[in-house]
C-alpha cells in the first residue's frame, strides 16, 4: 500500500547501472519504531507534505519497514583507503531507497542509515545507535545553515531495539538526503574489482547526474578536474568554519562535493592547527591542518581509478592533464581559503601582504589558545574582545595593521560590518552543547536538542538569544574526543 498524500516521487536511476555495483535489498523490519525528529522545512523542499509525515505510513518508511512506490532499495558497493589502507567496503548499514524528484526537477538520494544488515555488513549488525544518528542530524543541518555543502537529515526514528556498542544503546535510523552517495571509493571499487565497462558506466552516470555539461573525448579528465574544483571549494569552507571532518577516507569523499558521513567530526573551540577529535587518529592524519593535503591525496586516488578509461589518450598526455588538475586543486583551494579569510576580516580586495596578515593572526590565536569562532566574532563587533587576546601587545599591534589595511579599501563601516557579519557566524555546534543535547536525548528529553537546532538554524543572525550558545566550554573541560558510531 502506498500513501500518495505524503508526496513521495521516487525513482532509482542508480539501479540502471551494472548490478555488480550494488546489491538489491529488502526491508529489515523493526517492531516498535517511533519518530523522534522530522525536518519539515527540508520535507517541503523535497516536495513532501510535512503534515503527512507524522502518520503511520511515513513512520514505516523512516523505520525501513516498507518503501514508497517507485523505490528500488539497494546497498551500494564501494571500496576505499581508510587511514591510508585500501579495503573493500560498501553500505554495511545503509539502504538507498531511491531518488526523490523535487517540484523543481532536482534529484536527491533518500538513504536509510542504520536500516539493518546488507551483503556488505561483514561482521556488523547493520544497525545504528541513537546518539550518532542524532549527532549527524544536528551537525549536518548546522553545516547547511553555515552555507557548507552537506548531506542533510530528514528524520530520525528509534527502532525500539537495543544494540550493543560500548554498552547497550537504543537503536535508531537516520533518513539522509544527498545529491548522491557516489564516492571516490565507488570508483576505486569499480576500477579494482569490476570490468572497464562497469567503470565506464559509473563514470558516464556520474557525469549525467552531476556534471551534465561535460562532453567530448576528454570528458573523464574533465570529470576529474571539476570534481577537484568542488573539493577545493568544500575544504576551503571547512577550514574557514574551523570544521574538522575527522575521517577523510576516500569512501567518505563524495564526488558531488558535499560533506558526508559525520562520524568523529567536530568544530574547533580554541584554535589549534593540529586539532584531531577522532579517538582512532593517533597520528593526526586527518587533523585540521592536514585536510587540504588529504583532499589532494584522495583526489590522486580518484585519478588512478579513472586511468583505465583514458586508453584513447596518449599516456603521457593523460598523466600530464591529471597532474595539472591536481595542481589546480592546490592553488584553487588556497585561493578560496585566502579570499574567505579576507572576507572574515572585512577586506574586499587583495594585496600581497594579506597572507602574512592572516598567518600572523592565526599564529597569535594558536599561541594564546584563542577561540576560533569568537576571535572573528570579536573582530566583527569591536565592543567585545576575545579574552585570550585582549591584553596581548602583539595582538594589539596586529589590530593596528589590520585597521590600516581596512582603511585602504575605501569602504564604509556599514559595508565592512555587513560583510563580516555574513562571513563570521555567531554560533557553531559547540562540542559541549552537542554532547549536552545528546545526553539529554539519551534520557528521553529532546527539548535540549530542539532548542540547539533552533539556535543554529540562522548562525549569522547575531541575535541576543544566541549569545549564551556562543560561549566556549568551561576551562576545566577535558580535550574533546569523538568515536565512530559503528
Amino acid at each position: 500500500m502506498n500513501d500518495t498524500r505524503t508526496g513521495w516521487n521516487l525513482q532509482n536511476s542508480y539501479a540502471s547501472l551494472p548490478k555488480t555495483l550494488y546489491a538489491p535489498m529488502q526491508a529489515n523490519t523493526v517492531a516498535t519504531p517511533k519518530l523522534i525528529f522530522v525536518n519539515k522545512t527540508l520535507a517541503s523542499a523535497l516536495g513532501l507534505d510535512p503534515e503527512q509525515l507524522d502518520g503511520p505510513f511515513a513512520l514505516d518508511v523512516f523505520a525501513g519497514n516498507r518503501f514508497p512506490e517507485g523505490s528500488f532499495p539497494l546497498a551500494q558497493a564501494y571500496a576505499g583507503h581508510q587511514f591510508g589502507q585500501f579495503t573493500m567496503l560498501g553500505d554495511g548499514r545503509a539502504i538507498l531507497i531511491g531518488e526523490q524528484k523535487t517540484p523543481t526537477g532536482e534529484l536527491f538520494d533518500i538513504q536509510l542509515k542504520g536500516a539493518g544488515r546488507t551483503p556488505f555488513s561483514r561482521s556488523g549488525d547493520g544497525r545504528a545507535a541513537l546518539g550518532p544518528m542524532l549527532r549527524e542530524y544536528l551537525i549536518s543541518e548546522s553545516m547547511h545553515a553555515l552555507g557548507i555543502p552537506s548531506s542533510r537529515s530528514l528524520a530520525v526514528a528509534t527502532t525500539g531495539e537495543k544494540i550493543q556498542r560500548y554498552s547497550a544503546e537504543p537503536g535508531a535510523i537516520l533518513t539522509r538526503v544527498a545529491s548522491s552517495h557516489i564516492r571516490v571509493g565507488t570508483f576505486q571499487f569499480a576500477a579494482k574489482y569490476r570490468s572497464t565497462e562497469d567503470l565506464k558506466a559509473l563514470a558516464d552516470y556520474t557525469i549525467e547526474r552531476h556534471f551534465s555539461g561535460i562532453t567530448g573525448p576528454n570528458r573523464y579528465i574533465e570529470l576529474f578536474r571539476q570534481t577537484a574544483q568542488r573539493q577545493a571549494s568544500l575544504i576551503a569552507k571547512w577550514q574557514l568554519a574551523g570544521f574538522v571532518h575527522g575521517v577523510m577516507n576516500t569512501d567518505n569523499m563524495a564526488i558531488s562535493g558535499e560533506t558526508i558521513d559525520y562520524g568523529p567530526c567536530a568544530f574547533l573551540d580554541h584554535y589549534d592547527e593540529s586539532a584531531v577529535f577522532s579517538s582512532i587518529d593517533a597520528g593526526g592524519r586527518y587533523s585540521y591542518r592536514n585536510q587540504p593535503l588529504v583532499g589532494g591525496w584522495n583526489l590522486a586516488r580518484f585519478a588512478e581509478s579513472l586511468f583505465p578509461l583514458l586508453d584513447d589518450i596518449p599516456q603521457q598526455q593523460a598523466l600530464s592533464s591529471m597532474q595539472d588538475a591536481l595542481e589546480e586543486y592546490v592553488s584553487l583551494q588556497k585561493q578560496l581559503y585566502l579570499t574567505g579569510m579576507r572576507e572574515k576580516l572585512g577586506l574586499f580586495t587583495e594585496t600581497p601582504e594579506d597572507e602574512h596578515l592572516i598567518d600572523t593572526l592565526l599564529e597569535l590565536m594558536q599561541h594564546k589558545q584563542a577561540d576560533f569562532t569568537n576571535t572573528f566574532r570579536a573582530l566583527t563587533f569591536e565592543a567585545v574582545e576575545e579574552p585570550a587576546l585582549a591584553n596581548d601587545m602583539a595582538y594589539k599591534e596586529w589590530k593596528n595593521r589590520w585597521k590600516s589595511r581596512q582603511q585602504q579599501e575605501g569602504r564604509s563601516e556599514q559595508e565592512i560590518l555587513a560583510l563580516m557579519k555574513s562571513k563570521n557566524p555567531a554560533v557553531i555546534p559547540r562540542n559541549h552543547r552537542v554532547e549536552a543535547a545528546l545526553e539529554a536525548a539519551a534520557q528521553g528529553d529532546y527539548k535540549v536538542m530542539e532548542k540547539l537546532l533552533d539556535i543554529l538554524r540562522d548562525p549569522y543572525a547575531h541575535s541576543d538569544e544566541q549569545q549564551p550558545f556562543a560561549a566556549p566550554p568551561p576551562p576545566s573541560t577535558p580535550p574533546y574526543q569523538t568515536y565512530c558510531g559503528t
